[in-house]
């Protein structure tokens, strides 16, 4: 999946000469975390409460409240912003944005195209989201995780080939290869969940988790 399934479309952004509270109104109003800066439709940074907060007064100095709303008052987020900004394609993996949020420890990447024009926002949220789709686990039905000693090729297919001999429909299938085993986890329409780990069982494979989960009722 790319970024433009996942990446919030409408953008709230901020000109640089946007003052430093009324870019933390907006925050807060929206319950946002940061906002890109923008001239002339191209993103130049990105303000975020941390910057503020970094930028603000320390409450250990002599400023009164009077001055500090001044000084804030006075702040642009172009005098504190980050000229300096990760960002990423829409057309990019979801994979290749969740490596550059943790190489370069940040929450959220805009995203941008033809010269930095901001066309959505990607957060850790929405890659927590994708995950939670591509594994399935809000869907109806059945959950096994195989446990595997011994990975070799052709163990797929025979596991596959086992549910569809009894009809057995996946919907979503993963593979976690560790040191000592290899999880195969496999999500399922079907809710016969004792059926499928008999069968499973029957053919000599070890299920180290099973679960079901009734469909929502409207």
């Amino acid at each position: 999946m790319n970024v433009q399934n996942y990446m919030t479309a409408e953008v709230v952004t901020v000109p640089e000469d946007t003052k430093v509270l009324e870019a933390l109104d907006i925050m807060k109003e929206r319950n946002f975390h940061r906002l890109p800066v923008v001239r002339n439709g191209r993103m130049v940074g990105l303000i975020t409460e941390e910057i503020i907060q970094e930028n603000s007064p320390s409450t250990a100095t002599s400023l009164s409240i009077h001055e500090l709303n001044y000084l804030l008052t006075k702040t642009t987020v172009g005098d504190i912003m980050h000229k300096t900004v990760v960002t990423i394609s829409a057309t990019d993996l979801l994979e290749e944005a969740a490596v550059r949020m943790l190489e370069d420890e940040v929450g959220a990447l805009p995203v941008v195209e033809d010269e930095d024009k901001v066309i959505g926002i990607i957060t850790d949220k929405d890659l927590f989201r994708a995950f939670i789709d591509v594994m399935g686990y809000n869907n109806k039905g059945s959950r096994i995780v195989i446990d595997i000693p011994e990975d070799h090729s052709g163990i797929l297919e025979d596991i596959t080939n086992i549910l569809a001999a009894d009809n057995i429909s996946i919907n979503q299938i993963a593979v976690y290869r560790q040191k000592e085993v290899t999880q195969v986890v496999i999500q399922m329409d079907s809710l016969q969940l004792e059926e499928i780990k008999e069968i499973l069982t029957t053919e000599g494979y070890t299920i180290s988790s099973a679960t079901s989960k009734e469909p929502k009722n409207n």
